[in-house]
């Protein structure tokens, strides 16, 4: 029999046992940016573009050169991260579609739930889930408060307030998200934008130690809309500067009829009609360097804090975007160009600094990363799977094909050479990305590829969820 002296010692033990464990498990800065599409320099996608943070960010972790978002939109894209099920398992298309009063998605395990579970502290500042600034009640968005023990700007909200010109929109229409699709510079300083009073909370809490490990979740809203942005920032991008990449005029016409209807040309004619092409590029990549400027302050205080030995650091944004690609202007969308996404993960225990892996990947693989990683116990019902082979082994071949989904039955396949799409028509186009990056011919209705297309869908959901009768924002 143990005394009650002994047995007070060993829970002591166990206890401390179990502190130390916790210490030991590293802390995590997950950051996710906006509406970032590939044409950050470390994807040298496109000329032109200034990010040197994430550029050296890439210089020290592992990128994904084929990362793919799980659906070309903010709520199903997130929703899809962070309850590490499909859009198709969920029946989550839409902005306005409410995961947490959803029945496949309400009562679920989530990432942070996970987390939280596991002994970390959970802190969240900025957009992570759904949320914009067209209206003020869009400020909290489809934000589930429980599992997060630290938050800002509170509890109950993901943005602070947005920065506005004295009149808007300044260069758009009313026509657009009521006038927010817009792009202006502002004469203000960094401190004032939105982003930048997310960032000055993160920075307290990488500056101090805490009695658990952290996870740190960090929503940089730029470069969503609206395109104002620090005068500084478009000064960088000057108009007699800004590049398109040549395309041929008639790209949409090998597309299927239901690909059509996925593009905004009447946004994208607006916009010719009114020779603002370039106009409204600099804005987006004037609010791309804001972010990569928000980005690097991350780092510093990283790098600064008493947190920098034992942090991995996850860098990702929720899909992709066309300026003016196909005819086409912001995503919902499968294509190349809004569905591929930045992806960085910087682990010194796993991987080798600098390291590009070209093997196709899914946002929806980050929950069970990032539960490998922190030495927990992942759920069972994630569809993702788990990146870390990849990291150990970044030369590893999958053979593997990874989904987006645009709306119900609209899947596109990406391998590590072909982007397979299928619409819920049954029409298809089908790319080669050894020859055609920008996927400017569909090869579809080529018989010879026809055993191409029957290994690729095979890989397509079996599941397609109807989504809810209404919620489209």
């Amino acid at each position: 029999m143990i005394s009650f002296n002994k047995a007070g010692c060993l829970i002591l033990l166990f206890a401390s046992l179990s502190l130390a464990a916790q210490s030991e498990r590293p802390n995590v800065l997950f950051i996710a940016v906006d509406d970032l599409n590939n044409w950050v320099g470390f994807l040298d996608n496109h000329p032109g573009v200034k990010t040197p943070h994430m550029d050296q960010l890439a210089k020290q972790g592992m990128v994904f050169t084929n990362a793919y978002c799980s659906a070309p939109g903010c709520n199903a894209s997130r929703s899809s991260l962070f309850t590490g099920l499909r859009p198709s398992s969920t029946g989550i298309y839409a902005n306005g579609h409410d995961w947490r009063k959803m029945d496949t998605t309400k009562d679920v395990e989530t990432l942070p739930d996970t987390l939280q579970a596991g002994g970390y502290k959970t802190a969240r500042g900025g957009k992570l889930y759904h949320a914009h600034t067209l209206r003020e009640s869009a400020y909290e968005g489809h934000l589930d408060p429980e599992p997060w023990d630290g938050y800002f700007p509170s509890r109950n909200l993901q943005l602070p307030p947005e920065v506005e010109p004295e009149s808007w929109p300044v260069n758009t229409s009313r026509m657009f998200y009521q006038g927010r699709w817009d792009w202006s510079p502002l004469d203000i300083e960094d401190a004032e934008m939105g982003d930048a009073k997310v960032v000055s909370w993160a920075e307290a809490e990488l500056s101090k130690t805490h009695e658990k490990p952290l996870f740190l979740g960090v929503g940089i809203y730029r470069p969503h809309w609206p395109w104002w942005t620090p005068q500084s920032y478009f000064d960088q991008h000057p108009l007699d500067g800004i590049e398109f990449l040549p395309e041929p005029v008639d790209d949409l016409d090998d597309l299927p009829e239901a690909g059509r209807k996925m593009v905004r040309s009447k946004w994208d004619d607006w916009i010719l009609d009114k020779n603002l092409r370039s106009h409204a590029m600099q804005g987006y990549i004037a609010s791309m360097t804001f972010a990569d400027v928000m980005v690097g302050r991350l780092l510093r205080a990283l790098e600064n804090g008493p947190l920098a030995d034992n942090t991995i650091i996850v860098l990702w944004s929720d899909h992709g975007y066309h300026i003016g690609q196909k005819h086409h202007w912001e995503k919902f969308a499968l294509w190349e160009q809004t569905t591929n996404v930045p992806f960085i993960i910087v682990d010194p225990r796993n991987g080798k600094a600098g390291t590009r892996i070209s093997q196709p990947v899914s946002l929806l693989d980050l929950y069970p990363t990032i539960a490998d990683l922190c030495g927990l116990e992942a759920p069972e019902h994630l569809e993702g799977k788990s990146l870390l082979p990849l990291l150990r082994n970044p030369e590893l071949e999958t053979n593997r094909g990874v989904i987006t989904t645009q709306g119900l039955k609209n899947h596109a396949v990406r391998s590590a050479h072909w982007r397979y799409i299928r619409y819920a028509d049954g029409s298809e186009e089908l790319y080669d990305h050894r020859n055609d990056p920008q996927e400017f011919t569909n090869l579809a209705g080529n018989g010879e590829f026809d055993f191409v297309k029957r290994y690729l869908a095979s890989m397509l959901p079996l599941r397609n969820v109807k989504p809810p009768a209404r919620g489209a924002d």
